[in-house]
């Protein structure tokens, strides 16, 4: 079996499905008490989902859990397919993928704890935190520098776009944005 870079695999993706808990969040629960429950999402997390489907890539969530709260952030951003409240992931993501057309080996699946693992092995592209589970962490293609809940999902944003050759031009239309905006701020002191 051939040995593939980080490069080579994140460049066939065209699906990125999230874990929440640990992932898109810091994993930590914060309940009222009222029994409401807390989380808190890191914006360029959001931004980078929101500019990889933009650029054609289809983002997804499975989580363990059911949350008000996460179907609330997801819709938000756009994200189509939210799968809450399954433990059987490896199932669950088999099951997703053949609803949309999408080869395993197009998707990439970011995860941080044993119930991620068996999704992790079916995918292209296997991606974790540094704050999931040491048995995660061995078996993913890639360990990002940000943590779960604080840029990590971004990073992989970046790193897709980057592998796809679409970062520099999503890049661009904010840069042009900038400069119009800063010749017009400088035009009216």
């Amino acid at each position: 079996m051939a040995s593939y870079s980080v490069q080579e695999r994140a460049r066939q993706i065209r699906l990125l499905v999230l874990d929440v808990d640990g992932i898109l969040s810091d994993g930590r629960l914060t309940f009222t008490n009222n029994a409401d429950e807390l989380k808190s999402f890191d914006v360029q997390d959001g931004f980078g989902i929101k500019c990889i489907q933009d650029a054609g890539i289809k983002v997804a969530v499975i989580t363990g859990r059911s949350s008000f709260i996460v179907h609330n952030r997801m819709q938000s951003l756009g994200i189509a397919h939210i799968i809450q409240g399954r433990e059987d992931k490896g199932n669950a993501l088999s099951e997703l993928c053949a609803e949309i057309g999408i080869d395993l080996q197009e998707t990439a699946y970011m995860g941080d704890d044993w119930p991620d693992l068996l999704a992790l092995g079916l995918v292209g592209l296997a991606l974790t935190a540094p704050n999931a589970h040491e048995e995660v962490r061995k078996r993913a293609h890639l360990v990002t520098q940000a943590s779960g809940g604080r840029g990590a999902v971004r990073e992989i944003c970046d790193l897709l776009l980057k592998a796809q050759g679409k970062y520099e031009e999503t890049l661009a239309y904010y840069l042009r944005n900038f400069a119009k905006n800063d010749a017009q701020t400088k035009s009216n002191p």
